[in-house]
């Protein structure tokens, strides 16, 4: 049962996102006018030490106003490298340049609305470079153990779906 977007005009754009209306076929031939939220793709890194702590940052979201940990993120550029766009976010939103990106998964966190896929890498080295460029982006930065992830997501403290995800898998892949 597939349903088929016949067309799609925006109806609001930025340099940012596009909100536009599709003409939608469902399965049996009804038409359904859809809103849809056309996204940039998101990059996300994070680094995990010797010691299996996690590089996270601890802020707040005035959308949703909750606070919670999460992986440096943000939007890759027009013709940035996915991976060269996590990299960079990290550093500036962290102040540590990680060192060979792994991928560790790729989700899309709202499909029924929004097209943006979040791309999720670590790493197993990082190199402090200093204080973060981008500081107003959390409260703080802490490495957290990551046998602590599970707990934290079954108490709300990783809010956001894709960062929970990811670093579930991480947990997963280094602790078992």
């Amino acid at each position: 049962m597939q349903w088929t977007n016949l067309s799609e005009q925006t109806v609001y754009e930025n340099r940012w996102f596009r909100v536009n209306l599709a003409d939608v076929v469902l399965p049996g031939g009804r038409h359904l006018d859809h809103f849809l939220i056309r996204l940039r793709a998101v990059a996300a890194a994070t680094v995990v030490n010797e010691a299996n702590e996690v590089l996270l940052l601890w802020r707040h979201r005035f959308i949703t106003d909750s606070w919670g940990w999460e992986l440096a993120a943000g939007v890759v550029e027009d013709g940035e490298d996915i991976a060269a766009a996590a990299a960079r976010e990290m550093e500036e939103e962290t102040g540590w340049r990680p060192g060979e990106l792994c991928p560790l998964m790729t989700v899309e966190p709202a499909n029924g609305l929004v097209d943006a896929r979040h791309h999720l890498f670590w790493s197993r080295e990082a190199t402090y470079t200093g204080h973060p460029a981008d500081d107003f982006e959390s409260s703080r930065r802490e490495w957290v153990p990551l046998k602590l992830v599970p707990d934290m997501v079954a108490r709300g403290e990783i809010p956001a779906a894709s960062m929970a995800a990811g670093l579930l898998m991480l947990h997963h892949m280094r602790l078992g």
